[in-house]
């Protein structure tokens, strides 16, 4: 079936950013697979990451279907669009139904975009990973492709107002190679070396970022143990 909204999409992101001048740094796409299924696996700093993350797959010419919340599919505007990209919405108190209705598409050959901390990270770090990507990857018997954002919170985060203004925010991103989920290894081992390998593409998009804060007062966007103001995860949690 012809993909009649999706790319039409991309291309008004790609403007939207250019509009912005949003200087996108991107390495490794060449391990995103050019054919057959995979788990996308990306942390998870800001509203916009799904753009983001989405945009590593395009060099190798593919398209990612994102697992999203279902309140996502109830917004008037993003609902209908949501549907038409074909991602999964997911319902918490059913979600046998996501997660069946993913490992069809991933045997299908799609590739599906997972975020396994659940939710945005305040504190810029990594969270615990939930282990439903290597669960889906092992049933499907597909590859895990690990992804690392950085910039993106700048944008839009939660706690704080969006800033899509022309203020020429660089965003990098990190993809890795694929991760193999072999079915004789425990989904929660593979779990752990899947965030072992976000948390060093994570770090080597940090080393690589072209901005720093420009005073105290912009160092929010910066987590504490690199010398920013973000809270910590446990701050994070207490205030919580």
């Amino acid at each position: 079936m012809a993909e009649l909204v999706y790319p039409p999409v991309i291309g008004a992101a790609h403007g939207l950013f250019r509009a912005l001048d949003i200087r996108i740094d991107m390495k490794g796409t060449e391990n995103i697979p050019r054919k057959g299924g995979a788990v996308l696996v990306s942390n998870h700093i800001g509203y916009l990451d799904f753009i983001f993350a989405g945009l590593t797959a395009r060099p190798q010419k593919r398209l990612v279907r994102f697992m999203a919340k279902e309140s996502v599919f109830r917004h008037r505007v993003s609902g209908p669009l949501m549907r038409a990209m074909k991602h999964i919405p997911v319902d918490r108190k059913q979600g046998e139904t996501a997660y069946q209705h993913a490992l069809d598409s991933l045997r299908a050959g799609e590739i599906i975009g997972v975020f396994p901390e659940a939710t945005i990270s305040q504190s810029f770090t990594l969270k615990s990973f939930k282990s439903g990507a290597a669960r889906m990857a092992q049933e499907a018997g597909v590859p895990l492709i690990p992804v690392a954002l950085w910039g993106t919170q700048r944008l839009w985060t939660k706690g704080r107002p969006k800033n899509l203004k022309r203020s020429h925010i660089p965003v990098t991103m990190r993809v890795g190679e694929p991760l193999e989920a072999p079915t004789d290894q425990y989904a929660g081992a593979i779990t752990r070396r899947l965030r072992e390998r976000v948390q060093e593409l994570l770090e080597a998009a940090q080393r690589a970022y072209p901005d720093k804060p420009k005073d105290a007062s912009d160092s929010w966007w910066l987590p504490a143990h690199l010398g920013g103001t973000a809270p910590t995860a446990a701050q994070v949690k207490e205030a919580g």
